[in-house]
């Protein structure tokens, strides 16, 4: 990889983009654009098309987007909608105007069928009806997918796309309005052990399956696809293993307030009753995770310890 080129990481304070943005820094990249969203609107077409002419990066790494878990889904449903299909589109057009090397853009894995056949491969997008309590955010995801492929087609950009798996580590939201499941359950059972109690109510019944991928490893993935991966089609991204939300609760129990006691209620939703993503494809290439859940979980804590009531951590005290 030539470490001078001019990488554009859009997102770079979210969980993915800080990862990337890490990532690039230990390979020694050394001309790293970023801007933060007071500096650059991605949802303003005007804005990024001038911001783009000005700064003309070779690649550019499309993690940024509006994201959140189950009830921030229910409740914002246009706005996850809207943001990300403009983000993308702006970003994907203005790439194209000005000829980048190539481009890599994130999806989610909840693009694919709320009932699909486990583990999840590629083909089987659009293959169903989605899920519910995501499907906003999974057709803008999507549409993300199918602009990649259309602009290779008829422009001939060297866009690819990744879907990663439930990701998870430093930089994540543990808003509890708007998190997902991990930093949430880490978040609920910390706040449980500070205040002294011990009960922790969990959403669901707890025997939803779900994959987690550590976002240090997500970027170590980006970076390889960026230097080895060249389909029109997404890859998907992940460990290819699963657990039940039971067992992850457990796991996070264990680690943050191991008195505490597991209360699930039921009225609350699953969503997808199961979700793992096939990665045959990836594994082909030659890129496998590295970091095992249960030490990942630990580092996450820690590093939530750290900025807990420091006004770095999006939703904490």
């Amino acid at each position: 990889m030539d470490t001078e080129t001019r990488v554009f990481v859009a997102g770079h304070r979210g969980l993915v983009g800080s990862a990337v943005v890490r990532r690039l820094a230990d390979e020694g990249f050394t001309n790293v654009l970023t801007a933060t969203r007071d500096e650059l609107d991605l949802r303003d077409q005007q804005a990024v098309f001038e911001w783009f002419e000005a700064n003309r990066p070779d690649q550019v790494y499309l993690v940024a987007g509006t994201v959140g878990g189950i009830m921030a889904n229910s409740t914002r449903p246009a706005e996850f909608l809207y943001d990300n299909m403009m983000i993308h589109a702006n970003v994907l057009e203005a790439s194209r105007r000005i000829d980048v090397d190539k481009l890599l853009y994130l999806g989610s894995s909840c693009i694919y069928p709320r009932l699909a056949h486990q583990p999840i491969a590629e083909h089987q997008l659009l293959q169903g009806e989605l899920e519910p309590t995501n499907e906003p955010y999974a057709l803008a995801k999507i549409a993300g997918i199918k602009m990649c492929s259309s602009y290779r087609t008829q422009y001939g950009c060297n866009f690819i796309s990744a879907m990663p798996t439930n990701l998870y580590g430093p930089n994540d939201n543990f808003d509890l309005k708007g998190s997902h499941v991990l930093p949430a359950l880490i978040r609920k059972f910390h706040e449980a052990k500070v205040e002294g109690r011990t009960e922790v109510t969990i959403w669901g019944t707890g025997s939803a399956l779900r994959e987690f991928l550590h976002v240090d490893d997500l970027a170590d993935a980006c970076l390889f696809l960026m230097e080895n991966y060249e389909d029109e089609s997404h890859i998907n991204v992940g460990t290819g293993d699963d657990l039940s939300i039971r067992q992850l609760a457990q796991i996070v129990r264990d680690t943050v307030h191991p008195e505490a006691e597991l209360i699930f209620d039921t009225s609350k939703p699953d969503g997808t009753p199961r979700k793992v993503l096939d990665v045959s494809r990836l594994d082909q290439l030659g890129w496998k995770a590295e970091t095992n859940l249960r030490d990942g979980i630990e580092s996450t804590y820690a590093w939530f310890l750290e900025h807990y009531g420091t006004g770095d951590l999006r939703g904490a005290a």
